[in-house]
C-alpha cells in the first residue's frame, strides 16, 4: 500500500455539475477530473533501507461481531462516474462506480472533515471539494494534500443486482488510518550526536517528510526538531479561531511520534549549518551531523518601522498561545490590524465577536487586490464593514503609544489616531533562513533558499522545502516561484523524503489555498501571480461567485466563494496538464469545464 500509484487506463466518465453548500451533509451524486501528483511513484517499501516487512499492514478484525453488513442500493442506481453517501447502520460510506466497477471508503476528508460525496471523481481518485485532498479509490491512500491521513476501504460486492458493503465498525467511525510505517531498526541512544535524517521545522513540510521516510521503509535515525515548545499543529487555524489550544490544534501527538521512531526535538532553535562536515548547531551549543538535512524553517514576520516598539500588547501571531492572548486582550476593547494579509483579515474577522472595535490598516487601496484582484478585494472589504470593521487604507504606522508599558494608541502616519488595547501586525513574512548566512547553502537575495525539482539544494545531502523555498514550477516552464502554501508545503515534504531515498519525484500538484471569515470560505487553485486580468461569474455582491484568472489568453488560477465544488474541479483540469483558455470562460457558460474534465 501506498501513496504513489502508476496511472490508470482512462476511462468514459458522466460529469454533473452542481453548486453545492459546504456545510450540508446528505445523500447525493457527484461529479469528475484528473490524475495523482505522484502518480509516477512505487508504492511504499518498493526502494529504501527496510524490507516488506518493515512496512506491517493494519491490523486484520476477525471477529464478525466487529463488522457491518448492509445492502446499500441496486446496481443500476448507480452509472460510472458517480457517488453517493451510503448508511450501513453503524455509520455512513462512500460508495462509488468507475468502470463499470464498485468501490467503497470512509466518507469524510481526514483532513477538515469535509463530505467526500461533494468532491470530484477522476480517473481513480476523489478530490476533497473544500480543500483539494485527492484519495485513491482502491487503496484510500492519500495521493494529494493536505492532510495526514488517508482513508480505510470497505469491501463492495454484488448479489441479485443489489450492492452489499462489508466495513469494520471502527474503521466506519474513525473515518481515517495512517499508512503503515516502518520502524528505527539501529540501536540508538538519545544523547548521540549522529542522526541519519535531521529535519529543521515541525511544520506541515518537515512532518510529512518524516512520516514519507518511515511509510516508505527508511529504518535509520529521524529526528524533527522545532522552535516550538509544542507537537507539530495547525498553524492556519490560528488566526480562523483564535481560542484553539496547542492540544486542541495538533497534527501529531508525541505518542504517535514516539511509536513510529521519529524524535521531536521542541524547543531546539538551529543557529548553524556546517555543509562540509555535515552537521548542525543548536543554539545551546549541541551540534548534531547528520547524512541528509531538510530545511523547512517557514517564514518569520516582516520587520516593521515605528517608534514604540516596547509597549506590550502588541502581536505577531505565531503560537497558540500568542493568539489566545489576542483573544483575552481584545474581548470587549478595542483591536488594531496592521496589514491586509489573509492572516491579518482571518484575525480582524475572528475578533468582530469579541471586541469592541476592529480597525485594520493597509498599504494597498483594498485588502488581497495582488493576490485576488480588485473586485474581489472590494466585495470581501464590504462584508467586512457589514461587521463594524474599520478600514484605513493607504496608511502605514508611525507610532505605538503605551501607558505604563501597556499599548493605548496607535497613531497612522496620515496623524489619524486609534485606539488600541491590542494590535496583530499582519504585514506579511519573509523567510526564516538568518542560520543559513555562513554556510554553502545558496539563498538569494530576498532570503529564499533555491532547490532543484527533488527540493534537493545546492549542496550534496542538503533539502528544503516549505515557505522557505524557490522551486521550479512545472505550469510556468520550471520558472522558480515560491508558494507559500500550507497544502504545498505537505507537497515538499513528501518529495524531498523520496529524494533523500534516491526516488526522484517532480511536484504535480496544483496548488489550492483557502481562508474562512465570517463563515464564508475562499477557495483558490493554480499560480495567479502576474494575472492581466480577472473573468467573474456569479454575483460579488451575495458572495457566490467564481473568479478566473488569466494570463494572456490562459486561465492560469481560480478562486470560489459559495461554489463548491468548483475550484477543485479546475484543480483537476489543471492538473491533468490540459489549457483552459480565456475565452472558455467569458462566455459565462461553464461547460466547457464538464467536457474537458471528461476526457
Amino acid at each position: 500500500m501506498g501513496g504513489c500509484f502508476s496511472k490508470p487506463k482512462p476511462v468514459e466518465v458522466k460529469v454533473e455539475l452542481s453548486l453545492l453548500d459546504k456545510e450540508k451533509e446528505v445523500d447525493g451524486l457527484s461529479p469528475n477530473g484528473k490524475a495523482s501528483p505522484f502518480a509516477d511513484c512505487r508504492p511504499n517499501g518498493a526502494l529504501g533501507h527496510g524490507s516488506e516487512e518493515d512496512s506491517t499492514p493494519l491490523p486484520l478484525y476477525h471477529k464478525p461481531r466487529d463488522y457491518v453488513e448492509a445492502s446499500v442500493c441496486h446496481v443500476k442506481d448507480l452509472e460510472n462516474g458517480q457517488m453517493r453517501e451510503v448508511d450501513l447502520g453503524s455509520g455512513r460510506a462512500l460508495l462509488i462506480k468507475e468502470h463499470g466497477e464498485f468501490s467503497a471508503m470512509a466518507h469524510k476528508c481526514p483532513h477538515y472533515g469535509a463530505p467526500l460525496v461533494k468532491g470530484v471523481l477522476s480517473k481513480g481518485h476523489v478530490r476533497c471539494p473544500w480543500h483539494g485532498a485527492c484519495f485513491h479509490i482502491a487503496t484510500g491512500d492519500i495521493e494529494d494534500f493536505p492532510g495526514l491521513d488517508s482513508l480505510p476501504t470497505f469491501q463492495v460486492r454484488v448479489e441479485k443486482d443489489k450492492v452489499i458493503i462489508r466495513a469494520n465498525k471502527q474503521a466506519l467511525q474513525s473515518q481515517k488510518r495512517s499508512k503503515p510505517m516502518a520502524r528505527c531498526s539501529a540501536v540508538i541512544n538519545s544523547n548521540s550526536g549522529f542522526s541519519h535524517v535531521v529535519i529543521i521545522g515541525a511544520g506541515p513540510a518537515g512532518l510529512v517528510c518524516a512520516e514519507t521516510l518511515r511509510q516508505e521503509g527508511f529504518t535509520d535515525r529521524i529526528v524533527l526538531c522545532t522552535m516550538d515548545r509544542h507537537p507539530p499543529y495547525d498553524r492556519p487555524k490560528l488566526s480562523k479561531s483564535l481560542d484553539n489550544t496547542a492540544e486542541q490544534l495538533r497534527l501529531r501527538s508525541t505518542e504517535f511520534l514516539q511509536d513510529h521512531d521519529i524524535e521531536l526535538l521542541t524547543e531546539k532553535e538551529v543557529v548553524a549549518v556546517d555543509v562540509k562536515t555535515r552537521s548542525v548547531t543548536f543554539e545551546d551549543g549541541v551540534r548534531m551531523e547528520y547524512r541528509k538535512l531538510f530545511i523547512a524553517t517557514g517564514s518569520k514576520p516582516k520587520p516593521m518601522n515605528y517608534k514604540g516598539k516596547e509597549v506590550k500588547n502588541v502581536f505577531h501571531l505565531r503560537t497558540p498561545e500568542d493568539a489566545n492572548s489576542i483573544a483575552r486582550l481584545a474581548s470587549n476593547k478595542n483591536a488594531v490590524i496592521v496589514g491586509t494579509s489573509f492572516v491579518g483579515m482571518e484575525v480582524a474577522a475572528a475578533l468582530t465577536d469579541k471586541a469592541h472595535s476592529v480597525s485594520v490598516i493597509g498599504i494597498e487601496t483594498v485588502p488581497f487586490k495582488k493576490a485576488l484582484g480588485e473586485k474581489v478585494g472590494k466585495a470581501i472589504m464590504k462584508l467586512f464593514e457589514a461587521n463594524r470593521v474599520k478600514f484605513y487604507m493607504l496608511n502605514e504606522v508611525s507610532e505605538m503609544v503605551g501607558h505604563h508599558g501597556q499599548l493605548k494608541e496607535v497613531v497612522l502616519k496620515s496623524g489619524k489616531v486609534l485606539r488600541a488595547d491590542v494590535c496583530v501586525i499582519g504585514a506579511g513574512s519573509v523567510p526564516a533562513t538568518d542560520f543559513l548566512r555562513q554556510s554553502s547553502v545558496h539563498v538569494d537575495s530576498k532570503g529564499f533558499i533555491t532547490v532543484n525539482k527533488m527540493m534537493q539544494t545546492n549542496c550534496d545531502g542538503v533539502f528544503a522545502g516549505g515557505d522557505v523555498v524557490m522551486f521550479p514550477f512545472l505550469p510556468r516552464n520550471n520558472k522558480r516561484v515560491n508558494i507559500p502554501h500550507w497544502q504545498m508545503a505537505h507537497v515538499h515534504g513528501r518529495v524531498a523524503a523520496l529524494g533523500m531515498m534516491d526516488r526522484a519525484t517532480e511536484i504535480k500538484t496544483v496548488p489550492y489555498f483557502w481562508s474562512a471569515m465570517f463563515g464564508k470560505t475562499i477557495r483558490y487553485a493554480g499560480y495567479g501571480d502576474g494575472f492581466d486580468d480577472v473573468i467573474i461569474q456569479g454575483d460579488l455582491d451575495e458572495l457566490r461567485f467564481v473568479a478566473f484568472y488569466t494570463r494572456g489568453e490562459e486561465v492560469v488560477a481560480v478562486a470560489s466563494m459559495n461554489y463548491d465544488p468548483i475550484v477543485s474541479r479546475v484543480a483537476e483540469v489543471l492538473g491533468s496538464g490540459k489549457t483552459i483558455k480565456k475565452r472558455d470562460v467569458e462566455t459565462g457558460d461553464i461547460s466547457w469545464l464538464i467536457d474537458k474534465g471528461a476526457q
